[in-house]
């Protein structure tokens, strides 16, 4: 297995990722998983449904117990943390129906996927949509989907580099911990931020792009639209379920009942994400040297321990497996991710360092890539 704390452990330190031919072709790397890790146990996944939904509701029904009161404080960030953390589960799970991993009915996992996004303010089929664009082009700079890096000499590169010389590496770690973990969910579904260069400036998944604006590769393509709608419209009615409630209740009740734990819920989406696909070592490529296989072989697994796995799902300890194959069920790519690193242990990533360690390091190292003349990829 790869183990990135070996090679970051000097600054001056850099690993080349493999050479093609050490790559094996994509009928191999899908091959290395057996057609049984498809098989959906409905048992499972409902009890998985009912663990993270139950204990949601739960937290939630507690948190209309807590007195709104400068004292209750501490109680109020305990359980923004706690609701959110267990509120997350329910995010992975609709995460997992639009891959269609959850049931083998297709109408019952669109209803489970879309009902659970809508509820935590996630477009269900637009995010679906960028989604599986980013697992088609995972790592690629041009058509890659999230936390796809600035190039070192782009407009942003220049401004990103820039301002860190100028605050100093603390200071700028500060700044993109910020970014990424309190705003940068939301700047991703309105603006597009961190997607790749072909999709242009702005994308929105709240609204189709203006008639005449030239884009290389439009994210959402005409016929997409009805989609849209149908994402917009189940968003609409939580909106406005939480007016009514604001209006019943009080703007500060709902405020802090459902919108401390959808930060934290935001919080841990983007922990995992940017934890999965970027550090130091980990190269992205443009058009010219990218392959899907390499893309799949550069996210990377994490230690996130027991209890964060079981309310979680495995998705930050498994998701080499499942960027292999996105339609296992999480039940099952525990065993693919095991028999993935037995295949090809120089070529799955796995990273025991410590998660705080970890989202300290890319947050104050990884700014903007630049392209290696050894292997034609880019590195931060």
């Amino acid at each position: 297995m790869v183990r990135l704390t070996a090679a970051v452990s000097s600054p001056s330190r850099r690993s080349i990722s493999p050479a093609d031919q050490d790559f094996p072709s994509k009928a191999e790397l899908l091959g290395a998983l057996p057609e049984e890790l498809l098989r959906h146990d409905p048992l499972k996944s409902w009890g998985s449904l009912a663990l993270s939904l139950g204990l949601s509701l739960l937290a939630y029904g507690l948190g209309t117990l807590i007195p709104l009161s400068w004292a209750a404080l501490p109680l109020w960030l305990v359980y923004g943390l706690g609701t959110g953390t267990v509120a997350m589960g329910c995010w992975v799970l609709a995460h997992e129906c639009g891959h269609n991993a959850f049931h083998p009915n297709r109408r019952v996992e669109g209803v489970v996927g879309f009902v659970l996004h809508s509820l935590l303010l996630v477009p269900y089929y637009c995010w679906a949509r960028s989604h599986a664009v980013h697992h088609a082009y995972c790592n690629e700079l041009e058509r890659g989907q999230t936390h796809v890096p600035p190039r070192a000499s782009s407009p942003m590169g220049l401004f990103t580099e820039g301002l860190a010389r100028k605050l100093g590496r603390p200071m700028a770690g500060l700044v993109a911990l910020f970014n990424h973990v309190v705003i940068g969910w939301p700047l991703y579904l309105l603006f597009g931020v961190t997607g790749g260069e072909a999709y242009g400036s702005s994308v929105s998944h709240f609204r189709m792009p203006e008639q005449g604006v030239p884009l290389k590769r439009p994210l959402f393509p005409a016929a997409f639209r009805r989609w849209m709608l149908r994402s917009n419209i189940g968003l609409v009615v939580v909106l406005a379920a939480l007016v009514v409630a604001a209006i019943q209740f009080s703007p500060l009740r709902v405020l802090a009942v459902y919108g401390l734990p959808y930060l934290v819920v935001n919080g841990w989406l983007v922990v995992y994400t940017w934890l999965q696909h970027t550090d130091v070592e980990i190269p992205h490529y443009d058009s010219q040297h990218w392959t899907w296989v390499k893309g799949a072989l550069q996210t990377v697994d994490r230690p996130y321990g027991p209890l964060i796995n079981l309310l979680h799902h495995g998705i930050g300890s498994t998701h080499v497996c499942h960027h292999v194959n996105s339609a296992i069920p999480h039940y099952n790519a525990w065993r693919g991710t095991a028999l993935l690193r037995q295949r090809y242990p120089q070529l799955v990533r796995f990273d025991p360092t410590p998660i705080h360690k970890a989202l300290w390091r890319v947050a104050t190292r990884c700014k903007a890539v630049r392209q290696s003349p050894v292997d034609g990829a880019f590195y931060f």
